[in-house]
């Protein structure tokens, strides 16, 4: 017997089909996909001068502050700061990324006057530090340090205390008492290079010996030191088992009187070298023999154009990834060089670009060589210009972070 349905009787059964058919679909359909989750990410230690220093007034800083960087813009977001550690002017990491040091530019550490330089324990998880231990740099007013080429030694360049220090690296990445060090010593040299850009007054102290920078060439044969107050290049071998430094064949190579330079940079080969000087604000490119620490000069380019009249100080000095590029900041002027590489090392000035904050001093490129980052010390800030690789060009981020006085840069990549 047939029975009829009533409207309503019709009506819940096609809404139980159809919502059967919703389930069903649902249980079929597959997830839909979700994004990759990063398994890195970039970290930025960023150093500078606090309260204790420099000589003749305090910084701003806190110690050394930690930051992830943005792979989309190069900008950068707070971690956390280390603070147990005075004016950490210059750090650097080791290749593995697992110790950093940092020098403390101060003249107090111990009875002798001397600065110091601390040894951290590096989370490459989080970019944590933990202090290993804490030694003599060997002279007042550390400048600057690096890892030899060996990974066994800690080289440091002792501003005011005219000195030059050796630093074991024991097993655990704590640091011995030095090694060796050694006072430069010559003739008083002037204030201001004879070919000063018009109407430069900055000077750079030439009361003595102040070494500046000091870093092995590529092979790690050679240890090489920038005396800016007594406008020399010295060359040293260095002696992997007794932390000696030797004078190579000729121990020294003199720059223009009152030139001041201050940083330096090897191209790929390790037969070109780049040296900036702070007081003229020239880059000197010279070849280098890699057998016996020979250095020849080819030429002399101003970091800043033909147009720019003013003080200036040149400051930092980098090679791009691709070698084809050098880059050079300018305090007080605040500009960013740009130089094109010519097959045989010599180079043309490119670009000027203004840093949008004052007195840039480090420079650093992220890992992945995107961005450039400026340490700009009366500005209380880092500012970020994106790399273009095929013209070596800069663009400016428009990112300001927060830093009281920076000096200093490490980057590293973690594994999250």
């Amino acid at each position: 017997m047939n029975r009829k349905l009533s409207r309503r009787h019709f009506t819940l059964g096609v809404a139980s089909l159809t919502g059967m058919g919703h389930a069903y679909a649902q249980s079929t359909t597959s997830p839909a996909p979700q994004p990759a989750k990063p398994t890195s990410r970039t970290i930025c230690f960023v150093g500078g001068y606090t309260k204790h220093g420099p000589p003749g007034g305090a910084g701003n800083g806190e110690g050394i502050a930690v930051f992830e960087m943005s792979r989309e813009n190069g900008s950068l977001t707070p971690i956390t700061t280390f603070t147990d550690i005075a004016s950490p002017s210059f750090i650097t990491l080791s290749k593995d990324h697992r110790f950093l040091y940092a020098l403390s530019e101060i003249s107090d550490f111990n009875k002798d006057g001397d600065g110091s330089v601390t040894a951290f324990a590096v989370d490459r998880s989080t970019g944590s530090l933990k202090k290993l231990n804490v030694v003599s740099s060997g002279g007042a007013v550390p400048a600057h340090l690096s890892i030899h080429h060996s990974g066994r030694y800690v080289l440091v360049a002792n501003y005011m205390g005219g000195c030059v220090a050796v630093l074991p690296i024991r097993s655990d990445g704590s640091l011995g008492e030095a090694t060796d060090v050694i006072h430069n010593t010559g003739p008083r040299q002037p204030e201001r290079a004879s070919d000063n850009p018009e109407g430069n007054f900055a000077v750079s102290d030439h009361s003595g010996s102040h070494p500046h920078m000091i870093h092995s060439d590529p092979s790690g044969r050679f240890v090489l030191a920038d005396d800016a107050g007594l406008d020399r290049v010295y060359v040293w071998t260095l002696d992997l088992t007794t932390g000696k430094l030797k004078p190579a064949k000729k121990p020294y190579y003199d720059m223009l009187p009152g030139s001041a330079p201050r940083h330096f940079e090897f191209d790929r080969t390790g037969k070109i070298l780049y040296n900036l000087c702070e007081q003229d604000s020239k880059v000197i490119v010279s070849t280098f023999d890699p057998s016996v620490g020979s250095i020849t000069n080819l030429q002399s380019v101003s970091t800043v154009t033909s147009h720019f009249r003013g003080s200036t100080l040149a400051a930092e000095i980098l090679i791009s990834a691709s070698g084809k590029f050098v880059y050079a900041s300018n305090r007080l002027g605040d500009s960013l060089a740009v130089f094109k590489i010519a097959d045989d090392g010599t180079l043309t000035l490119e670009d000027e670009v203004w840093m949008h904050a004052d007195y840039g001093r480090a420079m650093m490129f992220d890992p992945s060589g995107e961005y450039l980052f400026c340490a700009n010390q009366r500005s209380d800030a880092v500012t970020s210009f994106k790399v273009d690789k095929a013209n070596g060009r800069l663009s400016f981020t428009e990112n300001f972070t927060a830093v009281g006085s920076p000096t200093t840069f490490a980057f590293m990549n973690t594994e999250i």
